[in-house]
């Protein structure tokens, strides 16, 4: 399009300079013109140093638009396309905001990656639909619940050249794997916080759906719980929602009534944490670091860290390397942990904690290492005995110290 301007620019001036010289007007005879001729020449000379000037730049650098054989990729073409997808707005300061805050990082520390993101794309259809969409214009979708593994298989199949990673899940395809991080740990030790300041006993759980990663997850706070405090019990309220605000703070609501004077939960908002905070109760929060609700309140959050697994990964699907596994990682690779402890947790409380983290560091302790006793008093793990990766990922039961049942999907 310069091309052509320039063209059009150039034919007018020489049409000009052409008439000048058909009229035999001259610079010598400059002073016979009329103020109106006068004018005329002038304008046309000026016209025809701009034409110059345009020949310049077009000869310097508007030329052919066509990159010459053997030039290097443009640093448009270098970059790597990432897509996100996510269950709730990144605002909610829980899981989908856990990994915005991951994929801000990737784009910080590799500026060869451009990433996408779609938030509050419910589960079924409409997260087939846009997981389609992304995958014709992206390298790698990372799906990040839980209720779109169906999609990204389906999915994948059509676009065997783009790498799907969906979180929490447990299929894969040749393109496709999946990726978490055991959470479970990061619970069990926030666990120990809340049983070691419970004044009443009774910690509230406020839980979206029964599903195995929701179930671990209360287990192994209840065990976390019950280790320092065998006398306290955790009662759960489901909301069988992963973003409901309103919702999710009646449910801790109710919990508090119940007699909880600490309310955890798993769902995407800090609504629960707002709840307690308003009776003047203590709450640990989930996802991110939650203490920005109620910085007095907030104990200790479990929190996430996804940073550094996009960029692992985005670097492996660049070098050739990239494998369909089911990556589960855990307190070792930073991509769970607690988040800083709010001004009411004593030393006591932190140094218990820190000491049972160093044993999870080195492998010396597992959380479900038996004996592990389900609701009715059954062993379901022996003394000395640890329960499968297998057993975890299919966890369907409570253990005991819960109070509540796991409604039927």
């Amino acid at each position: 399009m310069q091309e052509d301007f320039f063209e059009l620019y150039l034919i007018n001036s020489l049409f000009c300079f052409l008439t000048l010289h058909i009229y035999g007007i001259k610079e010598d005879s400059l002073h016979l013109l009329t103020k109106e001729g006068e004018f005329f020449l002038k304008i046309v000379k000026l016209t025809l140093l701009t034409a110059i000037l345009a020949l310049a730049l077009l000869a310097a650098g508007c030329g052919s638009k066509e990159t010459p054989k053997g030039a290097a990729p443009s640093a448009d073409a270098e970059k790597i396309k990432v897509a996100f997808v996510y269950v709730g707005p990144v605002g909610d300061e829980g899981f989908s905001y856990a990994h915005d805050q991951g994929r801000q990082y990737l784009e910080k520390e590799m500026s060869n990656v451009v990433t996408t993101k779609v938030e509050s794309v419910a589960e079924g259809a409409d997260a087939e639909r846009v997981i389609t969409q992304l995958a014709q214009e992206n390298k790698i979708v990372f799906a990040t619940s839980f209720g779109y593994m169906d999609s990204v298989i389906k999915v994948a199949e059509k676009f065997p050249n783009v790498v799907f990673m969906h979180c929490s899940g447990y299929k894969t395809a040749p393109n496709a794997g999946t990726y978490f991080g055991r959470m479970y740990q990061a619970r069990y030790l926030s666990g120990i916080v809340a049983g070691k300041m419970t004044k009443t006993n009774t910690i509230g759980y406020v839980a979206a759906y029964p599903i195995p990663e929701v179930i671990r997850g209360i287990d192994a706070f209840t065990l976390g719980v019950r280790s320092v405090n065998p006398n306290a019990k955790v009662k759960v309220m489901w909301t069988m929602t992963w973003y409901d605000p309103p919702k999710e703070k009646d449910a801790a609501v109710v919990l508090l009534d119940g007699n909880a004077d600490i309310i955890a939960q798993h769902q995407d908002t800090p609504s629960p944490q707002q709840a307690a905070a308003e009776r003047g109760k203590y709450s640990i929060g989930y996802n991110s670091d939650m203490s920005k609700v109620s910085p007095n309140t907030v104990l200790t959050s479990a929190v996430w860290n996804w940073g550094p697994y996009y960029v692992n990964t985005v670097k492996q699907v660049q070098a050739g390397t990239w494998k369909n596994d089911q990556y589960w990682g855990p307190i070792s690779d930073n991509i769970v942990g607690l988040a800083p402890y709010g001004p009411a947790v004593p030393d006591d409380v932190k140094q218990a904690v820190e000491a049972k983290k160093q044993e999870l560091l080195s492998g010396k302790f597992d959380v479900f290492t038996g004996p592990i006793k389900d609701q009715q008093g059954t062993v379901k793990v022996a003394e000395g005995q640890k329960m499968s990766d297998a057993d975890m990922l299919q966890l369907n039961w409570f253990v005991e110290g819960v109070e509540g049942t796991i409604p039927a999907q």
